[in-house]
C-alpha cells in the first residue's frame, strides 16, 4: 500500500509540476485589433470589420442561412444541392485556387447565385458577360492608423448614393453610405464576335458565351447604386445563374451596417434568390477540416498539458511490470507479536493437556532467579537454594523446598490437574513478588496503578 502511495503521489507532484511550467511558460497571444487592412470578414467575427451582426439578423428574421464550411467543390455534390446563394466577403483568409474558382463558376452556370462583397475581388470569380468585362477601382487607401469603429474617420467627405433606377436589389432603399474606401465598378464592353462553331476544343466559358450570343441574350451587366465615380452595385447574369458585386463590405460589416439604407441593402442583394444562402466560411479559414477541440484551445497551454499528461501514462503503461535493475529478493518481515505466539503455545498446551511442560516453562526461569538470588550454582540441590533464599529474605524455607519439589515431581511425570498447575505457577509468582525477582514491565505499571 506504501508504494502505491509513493507511486501516485509521485505522479501528483509531477502533474503539478508540469501545470507550474506551462502556466509561467504561457505567453498570451497578443490580440490584434482591427483594421481595414487585416480585415476579418467572417460571421464568426463580432469585432468591427466582422459581419456576424448581419448574419444574425438574417437568421433571426427567418431567412435560411448557413455558415458554408467545405470546400468550393462540394457545392456541385449533394451536400450544395440545396444551396441558392453563396455570399463571399471580403479578402479571405485562404484565397482561391485555380480548381476552386473553376468549380465555382460552373455551380453559377447551373442555375447559382454568387454573391462578391469586395472592393478587389478576385478576378477568376468574376468572369465575362458576353463581351463585357467587370472591374473594380479602389478610391483611397485605408491608412495603418485608422480606427474602423469611428464611423466617421470610415465616412469622412463621403456622400451616400442613391439607386440609379428601381430593381428588386433596391426596393425599399432611399440612400445607402459606403465607406471612402469603397471601390467603383467599371463595365466595359468590346465588340462581340461572331459566333462560330468549332470542333476543337474549347473552354466551358467561351462556349457559354457564345450560346448566350447565338441565342440573343443579354448579358449586359446591370447597374443598381451607382454616382459619377462608377457603380457600386451590379449584377449579371451568367449561364443559368447570376453574379451580383458589391464594392464595399463596409455596408454590411458590423461597423457600417446601421447607416442609412445598408441594411437593407445587404438583405435585398442576399436574399434577391429565394432558397439556401451560404456563407462562405472555408476560405476564411473556417473550415470543418480544422479541429474544433484543437481551435477551441488554440493559445492556451491546454492542449499541451493534455499532451504531456498523455504522455505520462503511455510511459506508465510501458514501464508496468518492467524491471529497472537487479532482482532483490523481498524483505521477510516477522508481523507476529509476543502475544499471539504466547497465546498459540497456550492453546496448544491447553488442547494437549500438557500442563507439566507450561509448569516446567515457568519453573526453569524461576529456579534460575532463585539461585541467582541466593547465590549458588543453579544445580544446586533445592533445600540449599531455598535455605539461602530464606537466610536473606522472610521467605519460609519449607514451604519454598516444598513448592520447588512440586514443580519437579510433575515436570517428571507426576499426574497433575490444571487447578494443581495454575496453583503451582501462582506459588511461584507470589514468590517471585516477595522477593522482587524479574517483575517485568506490565507487573511495574499495574502494581504502581494499584498505589
Amino acid at each position: 500500500m506504501r508504494q502505491r502511495l509513493t507511486i501516485v503521489l509521485t505522479i501528483v507532484v509531477i502533474l503539478v509540476v508540469l501545470v507550474i511550467l506551462n502556466m509561467v511558460t504561457y505567453v498570451k497571444e497578443q490580440r490584434v485589433n482591427d483594421s481595414e487592412w487585416t480585415a476579418n470578414r467572417s460571421t464568426y467575427h463580432s469585432g468591427p470589420t466582422g459581419t456576424r451582426a448581419l448574419y444574425d439578423f438574417l437568421s433571426e428574421s427567418g431567412h435560411k442561412v448557413i455558415r458554408w464550411r467545405e470546400a468550393t467543390a462540394k457545392l456541385l455534390g449533394d451536400s450544395g444541392r440545396n444551396v441558392t446563394t453563396l455570399v463571399v466577403i471580403g479578402r479571405t483568409q485562404l484565397p482561391f485556387t485555380h480548381d476552386e474558382a473553376d468549380s465555382l463558376r460552373a455551380w453559377v452556370r447551373r442555375g447559382g447565385h454568387l454573391v462578391l462583397i469586395d472592393r478587389q475581388p478576385d478576378s477568376s470569380l468574376l468572369p465575362k458577360s458576353g463581351s463585357w468585362t467587370v472591374v473594380t477601382n479602389e478610391l483611397d487607401l485605408p491608412p495603418i492608423d485608422l480606427d474602423p469603429t469611428d464611423q466617421k474617420q470610415m465616412t469622412e467627405n463621403v456622400v451616400a448614393l442613391h439607386p440609379v433606377q428601381t430593381t428588386l436589389l433596391t426596393e425599399n432603399v432611399g440612400s445607402v453610405m459606403p465607406s471612402r474606401f469603397s471601390a467603383r465598378i467599371k463595365l466595359n464592353a468590346q465588340k462581340p464576335l461572331p459566333p462560330v462553331r468549332r470542333t476543337d476544343h474549347r473552354s466551358a466559358d467561351t462556349e457559354l458565351e457564345d450560346d448566350d450570343t447565338e441565342h440573343g441574350a443579354s448579358p449586359a451587366p446591370v447597374v443598381h447604386v451607382a454616382d459619377r465615380d462608377g457603380a457600386l452595385l451590379v449584377d449579371y447574369s451568367y449561364g443559368l445563374g447570376r453574379i451580383t458585386l458589391l464594392a464595399d463590405p463596409y455596408i454590411v460589416a458590423n461597423n457600417g451596417l446601421n447607416l442609412k439604407d445598408n441594411l437593407q441593402l445587404a438583405i435585398n442583394t442576399i436574399t434577391s434568390v429565394n432558397g439556401l444562402v451560404a456563407f462562405d466560411e472555408f476560405h476564411q479559414g473556417r473550415g470543418v477540416t480544422q479541429n474544433e477541440f484543437a481551435s477551441y484551445f488554440a493559445g492556451t497551454p491546454v492542449l499541451a498539458i493534455a499532451a504531456q499528461i498523455a504522455a505520462i501514462i503511455l510511459l506508465l503503461l510501458w514501464t508496468a511490470s518492467r524491471r529497472f535493475g537487479r532482482p532483490l529478493p523481498l524483505v521477510q518481515v516477522d508481523r507476529r507479536s509476543s502475544l499471539e505466539f504466547v497465546a498459540s503455545m497456550s492453546e496448544l498446551q491447553e488442547r494437549s493437556r500438557a500442563f507439566d511442560l507450561a509448569v516446567e516453562n515457568i519453573y526453569s526461569r524461576t529456579r534460575r532467579v532463585l539461585a541467582r538470588y541466593a547465590g549458588v550454582d543453579y544445580n544446586s540441590s533445592r533445600s540449599d537454594i531455598a535455605s539461602r533464599v530464606a537466610m536473606r529474605s522472610s521467605v519460609d524455607a519449607h514451604s519454598l523446598e516444598t513448592l520447588m519439589r512440586q514443580c519437579e515431581e510433575t515436570i517428571n511425570g507426576a499426574p497433575t490437574t490444571w487447578r494443581q498447575a495454575i496453583d503451582m505457577v501462582r506459588r511461584l509468582r507470589a514468590v517471585e513478588r516477595a522477593l522482587g525477582l524479574r517483575m517485568r514491565s506490565r507487573d511495574v505499571r499495574q502494581a504502581a496503578e494499584r498505589i
